[in-house]
């Protein structure tokens, strides 16, 4: 593959709802370039973008991928995007890269939940339509097109193309710009003109209309001329076209069957033809592309367990060569290029240097990770990071083989190499290893990985609440330890009074009075609390907010040692916690939840379902809800899942952590037996 310059170069992401077809249309592309001798499908696991086995396997996009074109002369970084909520992370990875988003909608579904969460997410992204699957059953092109103006900001919907017939009866589209028909050939792309069908001439000139006024709203000079009746001449129309599509102010709106290579070639043509190319990115807008230092991001991190780490990046300013060293800014320590490569899928062409605006690959960087800017050490640069989402669906996993646990542990850190929306974290009280991801799907996909590029096999399980004990009265009690066994004995006793202790986890004081237990033996007693707090009496939790006083005791002037006095107090404090009435405690959660209003009623019962308490609610962009509520910890596992059935996808949360609360009385008693019956399996 040839280098190619800044203005040869466009970067165009496919985004979209899961099955619209956007793996398809990357596959038809590079197929009309001659890259491919046959178009690949997704059905039969031959595409050049899904070429995951997790892809392959599940018939989705899971991982961002890069099929470059060569087009015309020009080169087109096609970033095929998944289109499941669980992979948006991916999504927002490659918005950073490209300067048009080429939004693929199903012509028999219309707007779908993913669309409008892309198209809502980033409205400065120049966008471009395909209305794709015009071949399939209750296809209705102009239905997509008033569905895409109920978009926040898609009010100026303008499309290019008609459709000439739909379902089975779909075979071109009326050209707007050339007012011409192009009649495709199924599955090789090739078009034929004809005249536009007489039926269908009022249609056409109505659209064109709507076309040319978007063509001169875009150039002040060419709405001055439109505004006083003039008639644009067609490279004024074509000039006013590819200002909106680089300004963003239109979206130009196409139609085709991505599957059978049906109007692929006009969505090229205007790519190259019309598109931003990358010295419009507001990154770098204005500056002289290749006279400033270079500044290269790093937006997506391969981890292969044979060739090792591989970083996708975009430069934004400056050349960057193979056989070269570079300066890492986030990490502030050089890193060797060893080779450019270009990556097609999963194939590796290498390139000796590559120009702003390019994507490439590059093996084996020993620091750098996603995000990170690669720059000169003389005039460093640093790029405002990519701010990912936050994973919310957490569970437990463990290694099916007990020997595991370190080929586990190294396995892990291989992945969040290359996955910046998971989260792995030991839970010292619970002794689990807590896995948490977008969605059931997220989870599902990485436990695969880890048994396929890593070797093991990892089991999920249900994750441990910690719960807290404490007790609810003050109560006195003895503690005594006396042993005699040939030679010294060994003798404690200690009286404590015991407390609840809002202000903090644990206060120890000592009120002893004429040297009944010797000054030496209070640090025992209070470590031999702190050791029997551990384990609460009533589930094994560790105890918090009490307040013990040393008050009274004896000692015996041989037998007496630290030993037995931490014996002492470890007696006392069970006969204690048992009387004061204990309880437990459970984590309560701040959760802030942003839904559309007409789903308010569902999440409000919802949260009370779940014993949650909601603090309020404030408006939150246009349409939107901001939920502020507490809820217990125990109730949130699944949330993820829940949400998004309950809003159809479309909602979001976060929580973090509050405080900890009394649990009801019912619910306790079922974790209590609950924490009997395994103690007891652990037994046999």
């Amino acid at each position: 593959m040839k280098v190619y310059p800044t203005s040869k170069i466009r970067n165009i992401a496919l985004v979209g709802h899961g099955g619209t077809g956007k793996t398809s249309l990357a596959e038809a592309m590079i197929y009309n370039t001659g890259a491919t001798k046959r178009l690949g499908k997704v059905d039969d696991g031959n595409t050049v973008a899904d070429f995951l086995p997790e892809e392959i396997k599940k018939k989705i996009t899971i991982s961002t991928a890069l099929v470059p074109c060569e087009y015309k002369d020009y080169k087109i970084n096609v970033l095929d995007t998944p289109g499941y909520a669980d992979f948006y992370f991916e999504v927002i990875g490659a918005m950073r890269v490209v300067e048009t988003m080429v939004v693929l909608l199903s012509a028999n579904a219309g707007v779908e939940v993913q669309t409008e969460v892309v198209w809502e997410d980033f409205p400065d992204i120049p966008k471009l339509a395909f209305v794709n699957k015009m071949d399939r059953e209750n296809a209705d092109f102009y239905k997509v097109l008033e569905d895409m103006k109920r978009l926040p900001g898609g009010g100026h919907i303008v499309p290019v193309q008609l459709p000439i017939g739909a379902e089975d009866k779909f075979r071109g589209v009326v050209d707007l710009i050339k007012m011409k028909a192009l009649i495709f050939e199924k599955g090789t792309g090739k078009i034929s003109e004809e005249e536009i069908p007489a039926d269908m001439l009022d249609d056409a000139e109505t659209y064109r209309e709507a076309l040319i006024e978007a063509a001169a709203e875009a150039d002040d000079e060419l709405l001055t001329k439109y505004l006083e009746g003039e008639t644009l001449t067609d490279d004024e129309i074509m000039r006013g076209i590819k200002a909106a599509a680089v300004k963003g102010s239109a979206v130009f709106v196409f139609c085709g069957s991505a599957v059978n290579n049906m109007g692929v070639t006009p969505l090229m043509d205007f790519i190259v033809e019309c598109a931003a190319d990358p010295s419009h990115n507001p990154l770098v807008a204005g500056k002289d592309l290749e006279k400033e230092p270079l500044a290269a991001q790093v937006f997506k991190t391969i981890a292969d367990p044979y060739i090792g780490r591989l970083s996708m990046l975009r430069i934004f300013t400056g050349k960057m060569k193979s056989d070269s060293v570079v300066y890492n800014a986030n990490k502030e320590k050089e890193e060797k290029i060893a080779q450019l490569l270009v990556m097609s899928g999963k194939e590796q062409h290498p390139v000796p240097e590559a120009y702003p605006g390019d994507i490439v690959a590059v093996a084996k960087l020993s620091l750098t990770s996603t995000g990170d800017t690669l720059t000169v050490k003389a005039s460093p640069v640093v790029l405002d990071p990519i701010e990912f989402p936050e994973p919310t669906l957490s569970m437990a996993i463990a290694p099916k083989s007990k020997g595991d646990e370190d080929k586990l542990s190294s396995a892990v850190q291989k992945l969040l190499e290359e996955d910046p929306a998971i989260r792995i974290a030991k839970n010292a009280e619970t002794k689990q290893t807590i896995l948490t991801c977008m969605g059931d799907t997220h989870v599902e996909i990485v436990l695969e990985k880890l048994a396929r590029k890593f070797g093991v096999d990892v089991e999920s399980r249900e994750m441990k609440i910690p719960y807290r004990e404490t007790i609810r009265k003050p109560v006195e009690a003895e503690g005594k330890h006396k042993k005699q066994s040939g030679g010294h004995g060994q003798y404690g006793h200690v009286k404590i009074k015991f407390e609840p202790y809002p202000d903090g986890d644990f206060l120890f004081e000592e009120s002893i009075f004429g040297g009944a237990v010797p000054k030496q033996y209070f640090p025992a007693v209070e470590k031999g609390l702190l050791e029997a707090m551990e384990e609460g009496v009533l589930a094994g939790y560790p105890v918090v907010n009490i307040k013990a006083n040393l008050f009274d005791g004896s000692y015996h002037s041989v037998d007496s040692s630290e030993m037995a006095f931490k014996l002492a107090a470890r007696l006392a404090f069970r006969k204690g916690m048992e009387a004061a009435n204990p309880v437990l405690l459970e984590p309560i959660m701040n959760v802030e939840i942003i839904v559309p209003e007409n789903f308010m009623g569902d999440i409000i019962g919802d949260l009370n379902s779940k014993r949650g308490r909601v603090l309020g609610m404030e408006p939150y962009g246009k349409g939107k809800q901001l939920i502020k509520a507490q809820v217990p910890l125990a109730e949130m596992a699944r949330y993820t899942i829940d949400l998004k059935s309950l809003t159809q996808g479309r909602g979001k949360f976060k929580m973090e952590f509050s405080h900890y609360e009394e649990v009801p009385a019912h619910i306790q008693d079922k974790i209590v037996e609950k924490a009997r019956q395994e103690r007891e399996q652990a037994e046999k």
